[in-house]
């Protein structure tokens, strides 16, 4: 996909830099200000939900926690149904886990065992793209339960961290190139 790059720079000046958060040398990108903007938060669904519009997504699957606002967004952009991707301990029902690594640590994530049905086209949606490794998780557990995946948008890829290379070939689009 072609990006672009005056949407990019609306969407850039509602993103807000939090220097040493949630720890020291760590910048954390704070989106809370797109997301009340209803005019930016529109053309972001629409620009994140547009690459996957022909593929015949049937779920959205939210990556904890901001990938659960886009991706709610999204799924209903695309007519589809909606799947957490949550943090280890939060689901009600059985899970299936995957573990991986973090830029500053390590954590795990999980789905409900029947999140999806086998051969089940699903968009992965998540806030940021760093290192990938979360990304990489919720594809390998989301496949591990049989589902097909699509590919994965991200409303901020930070560039230079590697985060394109960990998905691999998997098809991803990514709104806004820090």
């Amino acid at each position: 996909m072609v990006r672009d790059e005056q949407l990019a720079d609306r969407l850039r000046s509602h993103i807000l830099d939090v220097p040493d958060f949630p720890r020291p040398g760590v910048t954390f990108r704070d989106i809370t200000a797109l997301l009340a903007d209803a005019s930016a938060f529109t053309e972001a669904v629409d620009a994140m939900a547009e690459p996957f519009r022909g593929d015949a997504v049937s779920a959205v699957a939210g990556v904890e926690s901001r990938g659960f606002i886009l991706g709610g967004a999204i799924a209903r952009a695309l007519g589809a149904g909606f799947i957490t991707v949550r943090k280890q301990g939060r689901l009600p029902r059985p899970t299936v886990t995957e573990a991986y690594r973090l830029e500053y640590g390590e954590a795990v994530i999980e789905a409900h065992a029947d999140a999806v049905t086998d051969g089940e086209a699903v968009l992965i949606v998540d806030d940021l793209l760093a290192t990938g490794g979360t990304a990489a998780a919720a594809a390998s557990l989301l496949s591990r339960l049989g589902a097909r995946i699509v590919g994965l948008s991200f409303l901020v890829e930070l560039a230079g961290l590697g985060g394109a290379a960990a998905l691999g070939s998997r098809r991803h689009t990514s709104l806004v190139v820090l």
